[in-house]
């Protein structure tokens, strides 16, 4: 077999002997099935079959079975992390091909009562094929102009209805309010009450009337996500109109299409996490984000979203801060991408985020943080930069308030949620 392996981390739960299992999946997702088959020889198996290289018990976690798991009646649960290595050789550099291997049939095995696969330790060769993100946090740092600093976005909200002229005056405030990046939602594809033809004209338009009034052009991710022939045009249609970013949907069009998507690229990839909850949500079961957002940074997001502190949705803090260190952490030697914080994210959570992340290479976006501040979104904005310059200054969010009315007037109505100390959702 070629020396160049992926090695898959899982978190596996059964009733079997943790070592049947683990060989279980070995056998399944190479070589083996349920019986001996003929031409399984000793020779093909030392070529190809996978291997287990480690099986560490670990204490009981508590999460309920999966449904149809085989068990005994005597039978005692037990829980593993396992590592087992797939050689290239069984399917080559390619990320459609390494998931049928590493997850595959995986998830419906009878012998698992729960099992997610954590991480995914790469070879070489995976570089070679997979360029990754063209722009990341340095190229996105220098079309933004922005060379340090947290960069601040928004989503245009409402996330659906918004006619194109309606859309330009939003689009007008919050460039004249000095946002760095705005997006489409990801529900905001190419609606008939907004095509997207429309929608790039009307929005560069407007950055570039706001270009030659403030010297600075937001950066703006339309959502291209669509079937593939559409997302190229879609793509063409942008660059064309010299818009400066395009959004992908990563999970609705695919690793593949991604990759596919990069090869033929000329703006950053904005990759939004829509639908990742199916992979990540369940804890006994899936894909973990760690393992993820490796595959969306291989096929080329160079902005991946990571979700922040204290969101509306189901992730605890601690949970939000390894996904934000799993972008961060390079990949391959490279594959560098811009972590990008959403999800209900204020003003008043600025200063426990830079605490607790140590770095301004963030891009935060506030959607209801912005939108939602009682002047106005150009207010949101201003708020949302006095916040963080009060963060990175190591200045109380109290007494920068006092010097920007748009931060007190945010703080009265979303509130601090650390100010007394972390909630408890980390």
């Amino acid at each position: 077999m070629s020396a160049a392996e992926v090695v898959a981390t899982y978190l596996v739960e059964t009733y079997l002997p943790l070592e049947q299992a683990a060989e279980a999946i070995a056998g399944e997702q190479s070589t083996g099935t349920f019986t001996a088959v003929a031409r399984e020889t000793p020779e093909l198996r030392e070529r190809f079959a996978a291997r287990v290289l480690s099986v560490e018990e670990l204490p009981p976690t508590g999460n309920p079975d999966l449904p149809g798991t085989t068990r005994s009646r005597d039978a005692v649960k037990r829980s593993a992390q396992v590592r087992i290595a797939f050689g290239l050789d069984n399917f080559g550099p390619s990320l459609p091909n390494l998931l049928a291997a590493v997850a595959g049939n995986l998830f419906e095995l009878r012998q698992l009562v729960g099992i997610r696969l954590l991480d995914l330790d790469l070879p070489a060769p995976f570089a070679q094929r997979y360029p990754g993100p063209q722009y990341g946090v340095r190229g996105t740092r220098e079309m933004l102009d922005r060379p340090d600093g947290v960069l601040l976005g928004t989503i245009v909200k409402p996330s659906i209805g918004l006619p194109p002229e309606e859309l330009r005056l939003v689009v007008r405030e919050l460039a004249e309010a000095g946002i760095d990046f705005i997006k489409d939602d990801e529900l905001m594809g190419n609606p008939p009450h907004s095509p997207l033809a429309d929608r790039v004209a009307v929005v560069t338009e407007e950055l570039d009337k706001a270009a030659a009034r403030t010297g600075r052009r937001p950066m703006y991710a339309f959502n291209i996500t669509d079937d593939l022939d559409r997302m190229a045009a879609n793509h063409d249609l942008v660059h064309a109109a010299g818009g400066t970013c395009v959004m992908v949907c990563v999970n609705l069009v695919g690793f593949s299409a991604l990759a596919w998507l990069r090869e033929r690229c000329a703006l950053p990839i904005h990759g939004h996490r829509a639908m990742t909850g199916v992979y990540t949500r369940a804890p006994q079961l899936g894909i973990d984000y760690v393992a993820w957002s490796k595959l969306a940074r291989l096929a080329g997001a160079d902005h991946l979203h990571t979700n922040g502190l204290s969101n509306k949705f189901y992730e605890t803090d601690e949970e939000v801060l390894r996904s934000i260190t799993a972008v961060r952490t390079p990949l391959l030697g490279g594959y560098e991408t811009l972590p990008v914080l959403s999800s209900g994210q204020t003003p008043g959570l600025a200063p426990e985020t830079y605490r607790r992340t140590n770095t301004t290479d963030l891009l935060v976006l506030a959607g209801g943080g912005i939108h939602g501040h009682p002047t106005g979104p150009g207010a949101g904005v201003t708020a949302m930069r006095a916040a963080w310059s009060a963060a990175t200054s190591g200045t109380d969010l109290t007494t920068a308030a006092t010097q920007v009315p748009a931060l007190q007037e945010a703080l009265d109505k979303f509130g601090s949620p650390y100010a007394g100390g972390p909630d408890g959702r980390g």
